[in-house]
């Protein structure tokens, strides 16, 4: 079995791969952008930085199923086992498009129905995100592409004003309530995973979720979170679970509502 080490490398190295790819094409004059049967968008983007992606980890761990975005919206979803890998190679992809530097590259390793390895990359803000079974970390990135710092973080116990994050794109009632019912009044809205990283490095206290996700969006933040001390937890307080698949009412990989919170 490919050891902890070497995937994470692996997955530092794809990510940090696909994100040039992604700024190659931020920094264009022109930007193609599609629509998914679920009316959600896609560019060139997405698609170019997934191929990186899945050269990097068929490389290396060929004999670990790879559940990526653009693959199952094609409809080539792998089987899988207890332990499998997730990627969204482009999460925030509206924020993406409307030249907002939220957006970020996502890999995973599940096993058992939980995140244990995970990188987040955001490309425009040159800093990445690891979280492991050893911790979690935030690298800054150089222009070249080189790791320029590295410090460990961890996330923080609320205190009496909590910051709240909260998703630019997908807001509902549901969320709105649950902040008034807390009395939470600071809130920093944003696109894509990096609400997990913020509060994996102690930057803020809570995102709660209320409208639809799938595993890809949440799994290497979720791992990051996690490895810092935070938790992710359904609206029954079990820990978000990953692999869900074969369920009658749901899409397969499709999450339920769920509560991110630091220590």
């Amino acid at each position: 079995m490919t050891d902890d080490a070497l995937l994470l490398q692996t997955f530092e190295t794809a990510a940090l791969a696909a994100g040039r790819a992604i700024l190659n094409i931020y920094h264009g004059a022109k930007l193609s952008v599609k629509e998914k049967a679920d009316h959600s968008p896609v560019t060139e983007a997405d698609e170019h930085a997934e191929r990186i992606i899945l050269d990097h980890l068929t490389a290396v761990a060929p004999e670990i199923p790879v559940i990526a975005e653009e693959e199952v919206a094609k409809g080539r979803a792998q089987a899988i086992g207890t332990r499998f890998m997730l990627v969204d190679p482009l999460d925030g992809t509206r924020e993406f498009i409307a030249q907002r530097p939220e957006f970020t590259v996502n890999i995973a390793l599940i096993e058992a129905g939980a995140p244990v390895l995970g990188v987040v990359y955001a490309p425009a803000q040159s800093v990445v995100y690891i979280g492991s079974r050893d911790g979690a970390w935030r690298l800054e990135i150089d222009s070249d592409l080189r790791v320029a710092g590295r410090r460990r973080i961890s996330s923080r116990k609320a205190g009496s004003r909590p910051v709240a994050l909260c998703s630019r794109s997908h807001d509902s009632a549901e969320t709105s309530d649950y902040l008034r019912q807390r009395g939470i009044s600071d809130i920093r809205r944003l696109g894509s995973s990096l609400k997990f990283c913020l509060l994996a490095e102690g930057s803020a206290d809570v995102y709660p979720r209320f409208s639809r996700t799938m595993e890809w969006d949440t799994a290497a933040g979720d791992a990051v979170l996690r490895a810092a001390g935070g938790r992710t937890e359904t609206l029954d307080g079990s820990p978000l679970a990953y692999g869900k698949i074969g369920r009658p009412d749901c899409a397969d990989f499709s999450n339920p509502d769920f509560i991110a919170t630091g220590g």
